[in-house]
C-alpha cells in the first residue's frame, strides 16, 4: 500500500484501493478569514446551533486579510470570532499568520492525521506525513457537524529526487523542475509520494515547499516520509507518541519519475503558468518592479535567511521594491532574534505582518499593468496580482539577487 491508502484505511476501518469511495473519520477541520463566513452560514442554515463533532479538532484561522483591510472584512471576522466563542473551537486570530503552517506550529497536525480545510494549499501538510485537501463550503460544514466525509481514494504517482544540489540551488528550483515535465495536470487527482535521498535529507521548510506546489500539478495531496528530525518536531509540538508512517516496500505506484538533481540551475516559472519553467539563465537581466518574499511555500525562517545572505551589507536597486513576509509570527520572531529584521531594512526592504500576502489581489503591493514581479509563492496565473502584470515565480536566493540588481538575476552572480 502507499501513504495514502495506508490512511484511508486506518480511517475508514477496512482496506481500500485505489478508485474506491470510503467514508473516513477527520482530525481536524479548518476554516480560514477566507471562506470560513460562507461554511460557518451554510453550517447554520444544515444544522442550526448544534454543536460541532468535536470542539477540539475544528480551528479557525485568519491569515488572508489580516489586520481587516476594510468593513466587510471587519465583518466577515467578526462572524468567526462570534462562532468560535459559542461552539468553544480554536481561534487563531491575527497575530499568528498562515493558516496551516500554524497548525503545523501549535500541534494540530501529526502523520496519519486527515485534515480539510477551505485552502487550496491544505495539501502542504503532506510535509510531515498528514493528509490535507482543501475543499468547498459544503463539504466543510458537513465535515464539521459529522466529523467524516466520503473520499476519493487516488492513484499514486511516486517522485524520486536523487542527488546534491548546487550552492543557491533549492527546493523551489527542484519543485519548478518536476512542475516544467509534469506539467499543471501531471497529477490530476493524483496523490504524490516524493522520495530519494535528496528528499530524505530535507528539512521542514524544504519539505513544505515540496510538497505546497503539488496544487499546482492539480495533485489531491504530496507526502514525504517524515524522518527522526521531523518526528521530533511534531512529537515536541503535539506531546504525543508518534507513530512513523511510510509506504509498503513493494507499494505499487501509477507512474515513477525521476530527476537527478546534481547539476540542476536556478529555475524561474515565467508568466502566466506555473509550469512555464526555464532555467534562470534563458531570462535574465528581463527588467523587475517588484520583489515579494514570503507565501505558504516559502515563508519559514529558512526561506528568510537564504534570501538574507543575498541581501547582507548591500542595497536594494534604487527603483526596485522588495517586500518580505514571514509565514507565521513564529517565524518573525525567530527572523528577528538572527537580525534579519536588520539586513532587510538595512537593505531596503518593508516588512509586513505575517500571512499570505502577496499571493492575490487585495493586499499591499499590487501590481500595476505592465509591471513585472518575482515572487516566492506558487502561482502566476493572469490578473491574480494585478490586471495586466507579470509574475515570475522563483526561490528566495533567486528574488533576493533580483532585488539587488533589478533584473532577474542568477544568485551565484552576486
Amino acid at each position: 500500500m502507499t501513504i495514502i491508502e495506508k490512511i484511508f484505511a486506518r480511517a475508514a476501518g477496512k482496506d481500500v484501493k485505489p478508485g474506491e469511495y470510503v467514508w473516513a473519520k477527520l482530525d481536524l477541520v479548518a476554516m480560514r478569514d477566507f471562506g470560513g463566513p460562507n461554511v460557518i452560514q451554510e453550517y447554520q442554515s444544515k444544522f442550526g446551533e448544534r454543536p460541532v463533532f468535536n470542539k477540539e479538532n475544528v480551528a479557525i484561522t485568519f491569515d488572508l486579510h489580516v489586520p481587516a483591510r476594510n468593513e466587510k472584512v471587519a465583518v466577515n471576522q467578526k462572524f468567526l470570532r462570534d462562532f468560535a466563542v459559542r461552539q468553544g473551537v480554536k481561534l487563531f486570530d491575527i497575530d499568528t499568520g498562515v493558516g496551516q503552517h500554524v497548525l503545523l506550529e501549535s500541534g494540530l497536525v501529526k502523520p496519519w492525521d486527515i485534515i480539510v480545510g477551505t485552502d487550496s494549499h491544505m495539501n502542504l501538510l503532506g510535509a510531515v506525513g498528514a493528509a490535507g485537501f482543501g475543499m468547498g463550503t459544503t463539504d466543510i460544514a458537513g465535515a464539521m457537524y459529522k466529523g467524516e466525509l466520503y473520499f476519493h481514494v487516488p492513484p499514486t504517482i511516486n517522485i524520486k529526487v536523487t542527488g546534491g544540489l548546487k550552492k543557491f540551488v533549492t527546493a523551489k528550483d527542484i519543485i519548478l523542475s518536476v512542475l516544467k515535465n509534469l506539467k499543471t495536470d501531471g497529477a490530476l487527482n493524483r496523490a504524490v509520494e516524493f522520495s530519494g535521498e535528496t528528499i530524505d535529507n530535507m528539512d521542514l521548510a524544504e519539505r513544505i515547499t515540496m510538497a505546497s506546489m503539488v496544487t499546482e500539478m492539480s495533485g489531491d495531496i504530496g507526502f514525504i516520509q517524515p524522518n527522526d528530525e521531523i518526528i521530533e518536531y511534531i512529537r515536541a509540538r503535539s506531546g504525543e507518541k508518534l507513530e512513523i508512517i511510510q509506504p509498503d516496500a513493494n507499494a505499487v505506484y501509477e507512474k515513477i519519475h525521476e530527476f537527478k538533481v546534481n547539476d540542476l540551475e536556478p529555475q524561474i516559472a515565467c508568466p502566466h503558468s506555473p509550469d512555464n519553467v526555464k532555467d534562470i539563465g534563458e531570462v535574465s537581466k528581463i527588467k523587475v518592479d517588484q520583489v515579494f518574499i514570503g507565501s505558504c511555500t516559502n515563508g519559514r525562517f529558512e526561506d528568510l535567511k537564504s534570501a538574507a545572505e543575498i541581501l547582507k551589507g548591500n542595497k536594494i536597486k534604487p527603483d526596485m521594491r522588495l517586500i518580505i513576509v514571514p509565514a507565521t509570527m513564529e517565524v518573525a520572531r525567530e527572523s528577528l532574534e538572527h537580525g534579519l529584521y536588520d539586513i532587510f531594512m538595512n537593505a531596503g526592504a518593508v516588512i509586513t505582518n505575517p500571512g499570505c500576502a502577496l499571493c492575490t489581489t487585495g493586499h499591499p503591493g499590487i501590481l500595476a499593468p505592465d509591471e513585472v514581479m518575482v515572487s516566492t509563492s506558487n502561482r502566476n496565473f493572469v490578473g491574480k496580482l494585478g490586471k495586466g502584470a507579470k509574475v515570475f515565480l522563483a526561490s528566495p536566493p533567486t528574488a533576493a539577487a533580483t532585488a539587488l540588481t533589478g533584473v532577474i538575476t542568477d544568485p551565484r552572480e552576486v
